[in-house]
Parts: structure tokens; sequence; C-alpha cells
């Protein structure tokens, strides 16, 4: 007895399966974001039951789209990845896409590994959290790679005109610095994030705006650091080398911030009594240390979100041209600031 293949799954099955029209299948198909979310789960159930996703898949094939946008990030160490993650994923979920996770390690070689990868047509755009635009491959390459479309995330990409998103560091730090002046702070040191690092430069901008928002002229004091726990901590003892100290600490991030923290307490300082420290991202590490640490929130999540729909816009000709969105960062205020000391 011989067996007839078994026939291919239409789209006029899953129609029939899911009690709708040949014609929202498509739309939740091709754009999900369109339909209603009971209607969505019948479809896709019905295309699961069917066996129609391969059928989906080839339509994609030919259409030479893959539904899938690759983000390529420097570390998924880095403690505010997840929630960037978390708002990419669910953006890109909620209209039919799927999201790779290309990991760097500020490795070139890695970096052209993923080049090659996505020059297969595996992925449709591109998300950048890595501050520069990608290698394109090995030289020997380089020439048949061309890059998908993409949008920068918390880290704008120099001398390129590109799409981003990410907090605006100028207003937060400028809120941040205001904020220690109030308590009465008059010496405030900056901790930078390196020489060149363009955050380091908008946040170090933000910081003397507000610095000359006070009535009193103050003096606009950096210190360099890496962005390190370590770095914050070597720049504690270059300090300590002076006749001067400052009563207040605005550090790039909160990794430079602990260091500080780390370095005061080692010489038997008190924070906040003896000098106030202030960071920024709100890493969730700074909520756990003593003092807790005040800081600059980052809408991780938002940020995320918004950088996928812009991207997904592009893909699907809704695109708005090159844009730059700057989200509000908060001020989140704990243990680690206090008035100035009269010691």
């Amino acid at each position: 007895m011989s067996s007839q293949p078994k026939k291919s799954a239409t789209i006029e099955d899953v129609a029939k399966l899911a009690g709708v029209s040949i014609a929202t299948v498509s739309r939740a198909i091709r754009n999900p974001e369109k339909v209603a979310e009971s209607t969505r789960k019948k479809v896709t159930n019905a295309i699961a039951r069917t066996g129609y996703t391969a059928n989906v898949m080839a339509q994609n094939l030919r259409m030479q789209r893959s539904k899938m946008v690759m983000v390529l990030t420097p570390s998924i160490a880095d403690p505010n990845f997840p929630g960037i993650l978390i708002g990419l994923e669910k953006e890109a979920h909620a209209r039919g896409y799927g999201v790779l996770i290309g990991n760097t390690e500020g490795a070139i070689s890695l970096e052209e590994n993923h080049m090659r990868f996505l020059a297969t047509g595996v992925a449709d755009g591109l998300v950048l959290l890595t501050g520069h635009e990608p290698v394109a491959g090995a030289p020997e390459n380089n020439a048949n790679i061309r890059l998908p479309p993409s949008v920068a995330v918390g880290r704008p990409l120099e001398a390129t005109e590109s799409s981003f998103v990410g907090v605006d560091d100028v207003a937060a730090s400028k809120m941040a610095t205001e904020y220690l002046v109030s308590l009465g702070h008059r010496r405030i040191v900056f901790v930078s994030g390196g020489v060149g690092d363009i955050l380091s430069e908008r946040r170090h901008e933000g910081y003397r705006l507000g610095l000359a928002e006070c009535a009193e002229k103050l003096a606009d004091w950096r210190m360099e650091g890496d962005g390190s726990s370590e770095g914050g901590r070597a720049a504690v003892e270059r300090l300590f080398i002076k006749d001067t100290v400052p009563t207040a600490f605005f550090c790039f991030n909160d990794n430079t911030a602990i260091g500080v923290i780390a370095a005061l307490r080692l010489r038997g300082f008190d924070v906040p009594r003896d000098f106030s420290v202030i960071g920024f991202d709100d890493i969730p590490f700074a909520s756990n240390i003593t003092p807790a640490l005040t800081t600059i929130r980052q809408p991780r999540t938002m940020i995320g979100a918004q950088a996928m729909s812009i991207l997904l816009d592009k893909l699907e000709g809704k695109g708005l041209g090159i844009q730059e969105e700057m989200m509000h960062g908060d001020l989140v205020v704990r243990e680690s600031c206090g008035p100035v000391s009269r010691g």
C-alpha cells in the first residue's frame, strides 16, 4: 500500500482553522502590530497546527527577508545590556521579528565573524551598541559585504550619520550637578570615562552647565578615569596628592562611583558625611552597596523599544530618515549624597 505525500498547508487552511479571513492571516504575518493580540494568537496557533510555518519561511526567502534583527554589543555582561535587550525584543516580537545577539567582547576578529554571518542574509537590520560602524569583514571579503539598515543605541556613532536612541546625557548630568550644588557643594570634581569617550564628553558638558547655574563661579574640575571601578579608585588616589580636595564627586558611571566610594572608605572617610558621590546609569548593584548610590537612572527598556521601532519602520518603508531620540534620565536619590561637610 503506497502512501501519498501529505498536502502542504495553505493560507486558506490557516484562515479556516483560526476562524478569520485570508486577509487577516496575511496581515498577522506581514504586519502583526496591526492585528489585535487575540486574533494574532489564533493565527499563530493555526499556523503551528497546520504546519504553515514552512510556507511563511519560504515566503520570506522569496522576498529576501529573514524577519530577524541582529544586535551587536561589545559585552553581554554590561549591566545596561539586559534592560535594553528586553525593550528590543519586546518591540521586535510584537511586530513579528526575532532577535539575534552578536557579542564582540571588543575584539575585531569576533566583529568580523559576525559581519560574515550577517552577509548571508540572516538578518534584515542591525542594532549597534558598540559606538562605531562594524568592521565589514576580512580584507578579502569586505568588498562583497553590505551592511543592512541600522540604528545606534546608548552610544552614538561618531562621524557617521545614523539614527540614534539614548538618554539625554547633557540634561541628566546638568541635573545631577545642580543637585550637588543644592546640597551646598562648591568643590565638585567630575571623574570622566576617558579621553575621547563621546558619552563622557556629553556628561562633562552637562556637569559644566550645572556649575554655571550657581550664582558663584565654580571651577570646572575634571579627573580622568576609564569607566571602571579601578579607574574610580585611581582618581581618588591622585586627588589626595593635591593640596585641595573636592567635597563631592560626580562620576561618569556607577562603576566609577563604586570605585570612588571604596577608595574613600579605605582611607577612613565616611560617605556621605565627609564626601558626597553620585553616579550615572543606575545599574542593579547601585542600590545594594553601602551606602546605596545616588545616581541617574536610564530608561533602558524604553530606549530599546524605541530603537527597534525606528529600525523596523525603516525596514518596512515607513522611516523618517535619520532620527535622534534623546530620552529623559531620572535622578534617583539614595544615601551617598548629603550636605557639604564643615570639617
